[in-house]
């Protein structure tokens, strides 16, 4: 509450009151940065609390796994997770022309690498705004960028490696603006480990007067993902924008894509299947997870998650006796045990008997009750056995023919207790697989209670 807040805030200053010999300026500025610590320590369990675990407990009652594996995930420091948004009273830099300085540097990468990192990662920024960015090499810059572990001399330590990866001030006089990126994270400038210009971007955003983004899509995003291509989305842009205005030299860029809405009308799926008793639907570079015991599905980057699957799965299903979930994109396929990728992939569909003709698939469905996967291609499926390891005979045949009632083509699938649900364009269709006929038709999304 914000009588509590007040009241610990009292508490770190009832120490350093007036009854106490006047503070040297050095003296002055530890107080500030340890009742700044306080007050940033403080806000910040309130709202991590409140982005990670109200959503759960309001459903559920409970803080569950679900849940702390989200909040174990690499992410930013700092918090505050709104729609697009910027810090209390929109703090922002008075001029266009921002100065900067790299104080040090990490050993991770070579001098010049770090540079270039830090220099896109402005760049990303003055791209879609009027800002530019001078370098300096000495003194006191508005952005002093370092590199340093636990306790730093800002009285907010970082968590050694992974957990908070970086933290950045908004802008203002002193440590406002000032980035600090954990040493003891290893900094690549590829998708090893740590990408340091995706993360560098999202702490300069910070710098600049950006708070969090709830868009999964969105740069802003507290929680690490690495991306390939311009990494602001249209969600990012128009919180620098409005903070800053548009570039009066606007450049051709290619924002990231928002994430899709789960309760757009028209939405329809890339691949769905269930994973351990969960649901995972796919969509873009998106998927969502539906967890039994939560109302509102979780929605993440693909490459969060699976950095080495492409952003654009095709079909998906699990295989429960073995334990695997199957993922395809193109003419390759993925297997996952659990949410671990499995070594030895990716292979080509073709190792399934699949003609070299077949570029992709368009959706794919295990039934349990037969031990037979069913792999979907444009307007014919195949039946695959599991335990054989090989395509049945007499495949493919027509989707039109053995399912009447469906469209010709599929675009998701996936199997519960008797009935086969077909996704495609807008519409899931309730299939009888025994008696073999579309008991009803239902939006896409109302699978993710829309």
């Amino acid at each position: 509450s914000t009588t509590m807040f007040s009241l610990l805030l009292l508490l770190v200053l009832v120490p350093h009151s007036s009854a106490l010999p006047l503070l040297s300026k050095d003296e002055d500025q530890l107080l500030i940065a340890e009742v700044r610590y306080w007050m940033v320590g403080i806000y910040k369990i309130r709202l991590t609390y409140r982005f990670f675990v109200v959503l759960v407990v309001k459903v559920t009652g409970k803080v569950d796994e679900a849940t702390l594996d989200v909040m174990k995930k690499p992410r930013c420091g700092v918090p505050e997770v709104r729609g697009y948004s910027h810090f209390p009273r929109d703090l922002k830099w008075g001029k266009n022309n921002v100065t900067f300085r790299i104080l040090n540097y990490t050993p991770d990468l070579v001098k010049s690498d770090v540079d270039r990192a830090i220099r896109r990662a402005l760049n990303v920024w003055s791209d879609v705004t009027p800002l530019t960015f001078h370098k300096l090499h000495e003194g006191n810059a508005d952005i002093m960028i370092s590199f340093g572990t636990k306790e730093h001399g800002d009285y907010n330590p970082f968590d050694g490696p992974n957990g908070l990866l970086a933290h950045a001030y908004p802008p203002g006089p002193g440590i406002g603006g000032d980035t600090h990126f954990d040493e003891e994270e290893h900094w690549t400038k590829d998708s090893s480990m740590y990408n340091l210009f995706i993360v560098a971007a999202h702490e300069l955003g910070h710098a600049l007067g950006m708070s969090h983004s709830s868009d999964p899509g969105a740069l802003m995003y507290p929680i690490y993902s690495y991306t390939t291509g311009y990494p602001l989305s249209e969600d990012d842009i128009e919180g620098i924008q409005d903070l800053y205005g548009p570039n009066p030299n606007p450049k051709k860029i290619k924002p990231k894509p928002d994430a899709p809405t789960k309760c757009d009308p028209m939405l329809s799926f890339d691949a769905v299947t269930e994973l351990r008793g969960e649901t995972i639907i796919f969509k873009d570079s998106f998927y969502w997870r539906l967890h039994p015991q939560m109302v509102e599905p979780e929605q993440t980057l693909i490459k969060s998650t699976w950095p080495s699957i492409p952003n654009k799965v095709d079909a998906a299903y699990e295989n429960p006796e073995k334990d695997l979930v199957i993922i395809f994109s193109g003419i390759r396929m993925w297997a996952l045990n659990g949410y671990n990728l499995v070594e030895g992939y990716p292979k080509y569909i073709h190792k399934l008997g699949l003609p070299k003709s077949i570029r992709k698939i368009d959706a794919a469905v295990h039934i349990r009750d037969t031990g037979k996967t069913l792999l979907f291609t444009e307007e014919d499926y195949w039946s695959f056995d599991e335990a054989a390891g090989k395509l049945d005979t007499g495949y493919p045949r027509s989707i039109e023919t053995d399912f009447p009632g469906m469209d010709d083509e599929v675009d998701a699938a996936v199997y519960h207790y008797g009935f086969l649900y077909f996704f495609h364009e807008h519409l899931q269709y309730e299939y009888s697989y025994t008696s073999k006929k579309v008991i009803r038709i239902l939006r896409a999304n109302s699978i993710l209670n829309c």
